[in-house]
Parts: structure tokens; sequence; C-alpha cells
């Protein structure tokens, strides 16, 4: 009955996603305080649980199914998923999110970087989304971009692990002074 739902989006509509700011922002500060690693790595899972709330229980069952999907490598089934996903919930910045890491998984960067732009347009401050952009536009080989995106995601997440891109010697790390 469900797929039902999402099979014909124009006799369902998906609700609008709830408003995270004040969860976002909560959780952004306690990840700026955290005192460490695994401090840091808590608050993250947190901020998951988070996007992972789709807008109802239709929209739910379609994104944990894509997941799974995923996360066996069936990524043409996780992709036809979060189409319909995207499809059905067009202010669900998550649904694009995870669309966008099926593209980057099958190394179509191009696509990974649209769909990560509708998610950061969504949710500007989906750190998941503003890394993910950041290894993508690496792979593209736009660094300067790349460093300065991940830079954004980690003034609200210092722990996230894509940090150590950054580090001397790092495919991001800040480039050092000429001789």
């Amino acid at each position: 009955m469900i797929l039902a739902v999402l099979a014909a989006p124009a006799v369902a509509e998906c609700p609008a996603p709830p408003d995270v700011a004040n969860e976002l922002e909560g959780l952004f500060e306690e990840a700026r305080a955290a005192p460490n690693d695994q401090a840091g790595r808590l608050v993250s899972n947190q901020m998951w649980q988070m996007w992972l709330r789709a807008p109802d229980a239709a929209a739910q069952e379609v994104l944990e199914r894509g997941m799974r999907k995923r996360d066996v490598y069936d990524f043409a089934g996780a992709l036809s998923d979060f189409d319909r996903l995207a499809d059905y919930c067009p202010l669900y910045a998550e649904g694009f999110n995870q669309r966008a890491y099926i593209h980057f998984l099958r190394e179509e960067y191009g696509l990974a970087l649209v769909d990560l732009d509708k998610a950061l347009s969504l949710q500007p401050r989906h750190v998941a989304a503003q890394s993910g952009r950041a290894l993508t536009l690496m792979r593209l080989g736009r660094i300067d971009e790349a460093r300065s995106q991940l830079e954004q995601a980690l003034k609200n997440n210092p722990w996230l692990s894509e940090r150590f891109l950054m580090a001397e010697g790092g495919p991001l790390a800040p480039a050092g002074e000429d001789i």
C-alpha cells in the first residue's frame, strides 16, 4: 500500500520536511565543544539520525530500502529508489544527498554535484552533503573549491572523517608558502 502512494505522487503528496534548524544548531554546538573524536562521532551520528528522518512513512520506507540496496552494491536499485524519493519528496534534502552518493560511487561526479547542489539549496548546513560535495569537487580536480567546501563543513562539525584531507600532505591541505 505504501508503494502505491509513491508510485502515484499526484494522488498523495509528501509533507514538508520538519524544520530542524534549532536541533541542527544545537548539534553543531555540541560538535564544536566535543572534547575528542569519540564524543564528536557520537554527535555526528545524531546529525545523521536527524537527516535520515523522512517526512512520512512512505518516504522513510523508500529511503531505507534504497540504503539497504546501496549497502549490498545494488547501485541501480538504490538509484531507482532515490529517484522515486526525490520525485515524491522534492523538498527533502536527504533524498538528493543519498542519490548523489550513488552517483559518486558510480563515478558520475557531474550528476553527483547536481544532486549535492540541490540538497544544499534545501538544507544549506547539511554537513554530510557539504563534505560529499568537497569529495566530488576533489574528484573533478577542482581543489580550491573542494577545500573551501570542506572548510565550511568543518566549521559546524570539526569531527568529520574528511578533515584528514586538509592535514599537511593531504590532497586538500592549504597551499604552503613558496621558498
